[in-house]
């Protein structure tokens, strides 16, 4: 097996040029089910990969993990097979008042609060989406009719450092970062996005990301009440709706 292909361990022309890139190995059954013919292709460590159909074109779906170091992996290696637009599909916690459960966002860039992307960029370097892709995604989103907000979003390497940060010996630190992103009108929280964004700018391919709302926790403190959202429904139905618009344009 070729070192470019270790770690997601799929073989040659078993994937497509676009792929979209959740997080859990159990959700990309229920994606690959939105394309047509899907089959499954491998599944090693935390990547698990399908391959299917979509306007013609082939399309697939890799998991990726948690954090940046296995999300740099999955796009090294689906790079090296071939894929050049990734879209990530993903959850996220609000930070912005006006991000409800149940929403989506769509970034257009990360706040680099995270080590894996000073491997392929300095810290000056801002993480961005691309255009193309985040209009595809804001587009189908809008023709879906659900709720959406972009901008930017927070990208970090604890998840605990943001749900018990009072825990941490530099609590400190993480605590007025937090009030930082807050009053700079961050919309959310994840853990992958920044890296994608790099990566995939230091690889020349383009990459996006939408996420489902699962909580906003400074709407929780202010003393709203809403019930958490665990269905990824409406961003994996986004992610795969942005498909197909870039694959009409890219034509």
């Amino acid at each position: 097996m070729s070192i470019n292909n270790y770690h997601i361990a799929c073989p040659e022309g078993s994937v497509g040029k676009y792929c979209l890139i959740p997080g859990d190995p159990g959700r990309v059954a229920e994606i690959a089910n939105l394309l047509d013919n899907p089959e499954k292709v491998t599944q090693n460590r935390e990547y698990t990969t399908y391959t299917g159909i979509l306007l013609g074109e082939k399309v697939s779906v890799c998991s990726t993990g948690i954090g940046g170091p296995s999300a740099a992996i999955a796009v090294e290696e689906l790079f090296s097979l071939g894929v050049r637009t990734f879209i990530r599909v993903g959850t996220a916690g609000g930070i912005n008042m006006k991000v409800e459960s149940g929403d989506l966002v769509i970034a257009m860039s990360a706040v680099r609060q995270e080590g894996t992307a000073l491997h392929y960029a300095p810290i000056e370097y801002p993480a961005t989406a691309n255009f193309d892709v985040t209009l595809a995604l804001k587009t189908a989103a809008e023709n879906m009719g659900i709720p959406n907000h972009c901008g930017v979003v927070q990208c970090k390497d604890s998840f605990y450092g943001q749900h018990s940060p009072e825990l941490s010996p530099v609590s400190y630190e993480l605590f007025s970062k937090w009030e930082s992103w807050k009053r700079l009108g961050v919309l959310a929280s994840e853990m992958e996005a920044a890296t994608v964004f790099t990566v995939a700018a230091a690889l020349g391919a383009r990459a996006g990301a939408v996420f489902n709302i699962i909580w906003n926790q400074e709407r929780k403190a202010a003393g709203f009440t809403e019930p958490d959202h665990h269905s990824n429904e409406y961003s994996i139905r986004c992610g795969v709706e942005a498909i197909k618009l870039l694959i009409e344009r890219d034509r």
